[in-house]
């Protein structure tokens, strides 16, 4: 008997310190070797963009997988191979924190139009301001005292 489901995100996470160290010159290998990492844990991406200091990823979730263990090792395994490629010379690390956001599949093509807008949306709203925004929307309670 079939199994069937459809568990979309949609993830963000930032730089350290959210240093702006992503350059655009980098943005294509890096979100290439992220979707290798999606597709290697039976996920599928439908969506990643993002700016100087952070991305965004847009995918469904295989249920054998913990969305806290695909985020790991996305950022472990991105970080690591930024640094042995040099592909963002100043680029340290990711931040530990994260957000991930559920979709349904009716929100799922606006969310993608917002992902691929980033470079326009960031010239109104701050990295920060997104995240907290973001966080609201989604019903998730932000403590001040935890730096974005």
């Amino acid at each position: 008997m079939a199994s069937y489901r459809q568990i979309i995100y949609h993830i963000t996470f930032h730089t350290r310190n959210s240093e702006k160290v992503l350059l655009n010159s980098g943005n294509d290998v890096l979100f290439k070797y992220i979707w290798g990492v999606i597709k290697n844990k039976n996920c599928r991406l439908f969506r990643i963009n993002g700016v100087e200091d952070h991305i965004h990823i847009i995918c469904d979730l295989h249920p054998s997988l913990a969305l806290a263990d695909l985020v790991r090792d996305i950022k472990v395994s991105s970080s690591k191979w930024i640094k042995e490629k040099h592909i963002y010379p100043d680029f340290s690390n990711w931040a530990e924190s994260y957000g991930a956001f559920t979709l349904s599949v009716r929100e799922k093509d606006t969310i993608i139009k917002y992902v691929m807008n980033q470079q326009q949306h960031h010239k109104k709203e701050s990295v920060r301001n997104e995240f907290i925004r973001l966080l609201k929307e989604n019903g998730v309670d932000f403590d001040e005292k935890y730096r974005v």
